[in-house]
C-alpha cells in the first residue's frame, strides 16, 4: 500500500511517516499545498492523509482540487476541529473520513486500513479458506486446528492475493509492493515464497491454491 501524508507540522509529519512504515507501508509526504497537489497528480497512491490547514492553502480546498482533477483516491482528513457542521463541509468536498486531533496512531492506523479495505486493498480482518482459517489482525494461520508459521514476506505476500481473491494481482505489483523492486533476485525471491504459501496452503479436503496465470500473476483460488 502506498500512502501520501500531507501535514504542514514537521514534527507531527515525521511520526507519521515513521509510524506508518513500520507497518510496511510505503509512505510520500509533503508539507504544503502545492507540493501535495504536485505529488498526488503525478503519482498513484492509495490513501491520502491530508491536513485540514496548510500553510498556503486550505486542505478541503485541496481535497475539491483532487476531485475535480479526476482523482478518486481515499482521503481521511485530519482537523484540530471535529464538529458535526465541519465534518460535514470536509465530507462534502471530497473527503471518505475525518479523525479529529490529537488522535491514537492506533486509530489512524485502523481508519487508514478500513479505507484501503473499501477499495479492495486489504483483505478482511478473517478468512475462512476452507480447511483454513486466517486472521490477519493477529497473524495467525491455521489448518486443521494448528497454528502454522509465516514469516513477514509469506504474510504480505498472502495479503496482497488475499485482498484480491479470486482475481488475478500482476507479479510486477507483488514486487513493488513487497519488495519494493522488481530485479532478478526480488523475482527469484518471490518464487521461494509462492513455493512455500502453496506448501502451507495445502489440505487434503478443500484445498486453497495459489494458481500462476501464465503472462498475468498470481490468483489466490479458495478450495470449495
Amino acid at each position: 500500500m502506498k500512502l501520501l501524508i500531507i501535514e504542514d507540522s514537521g514534527p507531527c509529519r515525521d511520526l507519521l511517516v515513521r509510524a506508518l512504515q513500520s507497518e510496511q507501508v510505503e509512505v510520500e509526504s509533503a508539507a504544503r499545498f502545492s507540493t501535495g497537489l504536485r505529488q498526488a497528480l503525478s503519482s498513484t497512491h492509495d490513501v491520502i492523509v491530508l491536513d485540514v490547514m496548510l500553510p498556503d492553502g486550505n486542505g478541503l480546498d485541496l481535497c475539491r482540487k483532487l476531485r475535480s482533477e479526476g482523482i478518486h483516491t481515499p482521503v481521511l482528513c485530519l482537523t484540530a476541529r471535529g464538529d458535526v457542521a465541519d465534518r460535514v463541509v470536509g465530507l462534502d468536498a471530497g473527503a471518505d473520513d475525518y479523525l479529529r486531533k490529537p488522535f491514537a496512531l492506533a486509530e489512524l492506523k485502523a481508519r487508514i486500513r478500513a479505507l484501503a479495505r473499501r477499495q479492495g486493498l486489504l483483505p478482511h480482518a478473517r478468512l475462512d479458506l476452507g480447511a483454513m482459517q486466517v486472521d490477519f489482525t493477529g497473524r495467525k494461520l491455521l489448518r486443521d486446528g494448528r497454528e502454522v508459521p509465516l514469516t513477514a514476506r509469506e504474510w504480505a505476500v498472502l495479503e496482497a492475493l488475499a485482498a484480491r481473491r479470486g482475481r488475478v494481482v500482476p507479479k510486477a505489483e507483488l514486487l513493488e509492493n513487497v519488495w519494493h523492486a522488481a530485479g532478478r533476485h526480488e523475482s527469484d525471491s518471490l518464487d521461494v515464497i509462492l513455493s512455500r504459501l502453496r506448501r502451507k496452503l495445502a489440505c487434503d479436503e478443500g484445498a486453497c491454491a495459489i494458481r500462476t496465470v501464465r503472462g498475468e500473476g498470481y490468483r489466490l483460488e479458495p478450495g470449495a
